[in-house]
């Protein structure tokens, strides 16, 4: 017979749990104190199922379930919680706990199938089933366990209906992670729309966000529904939120704690039942401490935390990505000896998961047809740092980036000197696009080698080049769009 354990200060909620479950035909423990919990018999006495509550006079739910999960591994833990402790129900989670439900219990059908569900469900089925969908949105877990419990996490909190702020570096799959636990949730089939908060200006941002009436400012011409609107049953996703200004973070606030907004140059009110997923690659906790993002907001983005690894912490999964992105070229035959893979292995990938798929890509651009094996020496940063290395100094840094300056100006003059020897008449016209040509190639090489030498860190590179991380963002993409 299914076994299940109740572990609750309330006689009451006891009872009534007892009642419920004895009634579908389950045999059913309950205690009152972590006292009453101590003096269960694991070892002869097996649980199928376990509720129990992180709040108890004498004990600390979690330290019950470290102690149950210990004795008794199989045992799939339900955690009962109230609003005000949700954070630490998915740290309980992150412990081994399957679920938890907030109490009060307003919907006891629920509560039965969360039950029925966790007893039915088998773990392989489940680990398979959340792999296909990490897949499906091309989200490659691998190897790594912190990666693997980061998913886990991640599909265990997807069917709440909780605001979410993933952290990590450029590169790490931020979107593709938020595109996963949209997948993941009972939303999956109404809209999944994402925002750059950085790649756009206040006002446009705000419009975007919140739409705006006809005539509400210049250029206003007809009315348009804001992201709020247009997601209200889906998910809203918005990326590097440390970027949004000040007031862009009071109104997204009061979104939050109030459901409610308004259009630009509107007076009605609107409702949204969005859920709302957040990212960046800042600390936020540290830009809550620096007065540069208010401190109200992050705590209603950060009700669960997800902290995506950098790929030089999981580089055991790089064989892996690298047949992912390989998939992407049919008919191509590219194969990679051993020490290229270790290679690739040491190096720090400071764009992480972006980088390696721009490496790939470069690699499969240049190689020749037929079957083509790539070796070390193939391999575009061969010799540069790796994870073990030493960071440049600054006069190293200086020097790389005068070699890079010296290579187009010498390119330059080389082809300009030939062209002119050749014309007695000169195009003032044709000069100048070739200086403006020189400029924007001087400033791309500038701006990669500074990444360079920033080991990819946007702010850091945007600081030393005297212009603003957007500024930065915006001549990046130029550069992209013109190649």
């Amino acid at each position: 017979m299914t076994s299940i354990l109740i572990i609750d200060d309330e006689v009451e909620v006891g009872n009534f749990l007892s009642h419920l479950f004895m009634s579908k035909g389950y045999n059913v423990t309950v205690v009152n104190s972590g006292k009453e919990f101590n003096e269960i018999d694991f070892s002869h006495q097996p649980f199928h199922a376990a509720m129990i509550d992180l709040k108890l006079p004498d004990a600390n739910g979690l330290v019950l379930l470290k102690h149950l999960k210990r004795r008794q591994p199989h045992c799939k833990v339900i955690i009962m919680t109230g609003y005000s402790t949700i954070k630490t129900a998915v740290e309980a989670m992150k412990l081994g706990a399957s679920d938890y439900i907030e109490k009060p219990f307003d919907d006891i059908d629920l509560l039965e199938a969360q039950v029925d569900d966790l007893l039915i469900s088998n773990v392989t089925s489940n680990e398979q089933r959340i792999l296909d969908l990490a897949i499906n949105v091309g989200l490659i877990v691998g190897q790594n366990e912190t990666m693997r419990q980061l998913i886990q996490t991640a599909y265990k909190v997807a069917g709440k209906n909780v605001n979410v702020l993933i952290e990590g570096e450029t590169g790490t799959g931020k979107e593709v992670l938020a595109r996963f636990i949209h997948q993941a949730s009972q939303r999956s089939y109404e809209s999944f729309i994402g925002v750059n908060c950085g790649a756009l200006s206040e006002s446009l941002l705000e419009s975007e966000l919140f739409g705006h009436e006809k005539g509400a400012f210049t250029g206003a011409t007809q009315m348009r529904k804001g992201l709020f609107e247009i997601a209200s049953k889906g998910t809203l996703f918005l990326d590097e939120i440390a970027e949004a200004s000040t007031s862009i973070q009071v109104k997204l606030l009061r979104v939050l704690e109030t459901r409610e907004f308004m259009r630009l140059g509107g007076e009605r009110i609107f409702r949204t039942n969005t859920r709302l997923l957040a990212a960046t690659n800042e600390d936020l906790q540290e830009a809550v401490q620096q007065k540069k993002f208010r401190e109200d907001l992050f705590y209603r983005l950060n009700v669960v935390h997800l902290q995506i690894p950098p790929l030089r912490e999981r580089k055991e999964d790089i064989p892996l990505l690298m047949e992912h992105f390989l998939k992407r070229y049919p008919g191509i035959e590219i194969t990679f000896s051993d020490d290229a893979v270790k290679t690739m292995q040491s190096y720090e990938w400071p764009g992480n998961i972006r980088e390696l798929s721009n490496c790939i890509t470069r690699i499969v651009t240049l190689a020749d047809s037929g079957h083509v094996k790539i070796t070390a020496d193939h391999l575009p940063f061969t010799g540069q740092r790796s994870v073990t290395s030493k960071k440049l100094t600054a006069s190293s840094r200086s020097e790389t980036l005068g070699e890079g300056m010296d290579e187009h100006i010498e390119k330059w003059m080389d082809e300009a000197l030939c062209f002119y020897s050749q014309k007695e008449d000169i195009d003032l016209e044709e000069v100048l696009a070739q200086v403006k040509q020189l400029e924007s190639q001087l400033g791309k090489a500038l701006i990669l080698q500074t990444l360079e030498a920033t080991h990819g860190n946007r702010k850091e590179a945007a600081k030393r080049l005297q212009i603003s991380t957007r500024k930065l963002r915006y001549l990046l993409n130029e550069k992209v769009n013109t190649e």
